[in-house]
């Protein structure tokens, strides 16, 4: 079979696809036939050695599949060849076949293509962890989304509005917040792109300030970190809270005397862990997103598709913060 392969330490121009053996169930285990992968911003750190996990190399980047399964393992009786499923592996999905624990798939609901399943769990399960387990979000508190038109932005303005908040969309360009907008958001501003200094980062906490209204922002959702962080936590109402989400502009450092005088929670989401440590948690948050699926109002936007021999340009365009929504990689042109 085939599969993206990091050898080395680096970018995505360092993946290389090669064929290599099929898996082969182990107890407990099945092998899906994988139909398409989701590309999520771990994918670009992990390969360089710059995520939480560093997995064994040579190994294969890819968090979230979805496909078919096409093998059972010993022991495994909660699933059966043929049925449609997603898995998060957390690594190892770039690649025609991927040996999973059964326990740990999700059925795919009647009428949910593969491309939509791939796109769905990392984003929407790390948002609505962030929010409801996390952030506490209440109907009509004010929302703030850094990075709005991402993936795991999308899904927290979508999310947002589905619990009833006021989201306020924030990103670097006009198309990416007019598409955040088209998402449900109810306002929204255009940051600026590079370094700041104090004096652009007071000027964009005043921005903040007066697109979140009066009393600022209740949840600050922070999935860019950099200079944008202290201008979003400096335009927090009494009692908010920051949640740390991601850093592909920067690990920033925060004035903590602002918690202080706000009274503001910096909160870590930190959703892999959160999976492992609390499975029943996981599973009762999916079924809910799952629901809310099936009523319409959330919906990954996949905004590129890529084959499975241009997974490393996937990977590039969204390391280099290009995508609306999600990207996806496919097995079958």
């Amino acid at each position: 079979m085939r599969a993206v392969l990091s050898k080395v330490a680096g970018g995505p121009e360092s993946l290389v696809v090669e064929e290599v053996m099929d898996p082969t169930p182990a107890k407990g285990q099945v092998v899906i036939e994988v139909k398409a992968i989701g590309i999520n911003y771990p994918d670009a750190l992990i390969i360089e050695d710059k995520y939480q996990f560093k997995p064994e190399r040579p190994f294969s980047p890819g968090a979230e599949i979805a496909g078919i399964v096409d093998a059972v393992g010993e022991g495994v009786k909660s699933v059966r060849r043929g049925d449609r499923v997603i898995a998060v592996p957390g690594w190892g999905g770039l690649a025609d076949r991927v040996a999973v624990p059964a326990d740990s798939l999700i059925p795919i609901p009647e009428g949910m293509d593969f491309e939509t399943a791939a796109a769905f769990v990392m984003t929407y399960g790390t948002s609505y962890y962030a929010l409801k387990d996390r952030a506490k979000l209440q109907p009509d508190e004010t929302l703030l989304v850094l990075g709005a038109a991402g993936g795991v932005g999308a899904a927290a303005v979508e999310l947002g509005k589905a619990m009833g908040a006021r989201v306020v969309a924030a990103a670097s360009t006009n198309d990416k917040v007019e598409f955040a907008l088209e998402l449900g958001a109810d306002n929204g501003l255009i940051y600026p792109t590079g370094p700041m200094d104090k004096a652009a980062q007071k000027e964009l906490a005043g921005e903040f300030k007066l697109a979140t209204g009066r009393d600022g922002a209740d949840v600050v959702y922070d999935a860019v970190g950099g200079d944008y962080a202290e201008p979003a936590l400096r335009a927090m109402d009494w009692n908010g809270r920051y949640l740390v989400v991601g850093f592909p502009a920067g690990i920033p450092s925060l004035p903590l005397n602002l918690t202080l005088l706000k009274s503001v929670s910096v909160v870590g989401v930190f959703w892999g862990a959160a999976v492992a440590r609390d499975p029943a948690g996981h599973a009762a948050n999916m079924a809910e997103l799952m629901d809310l699926y099936k009523a319409g109002k959330i919906k990954p936007r996949i905004s590129q598709t890529f084959p499975l021999e241009k997974a490393p340009d996937a990977i590039k365009a969204l390391s280099q913060r290009q995508a609306m929504g999600k990207i996806v990689v496919v097995t079958e042109d």
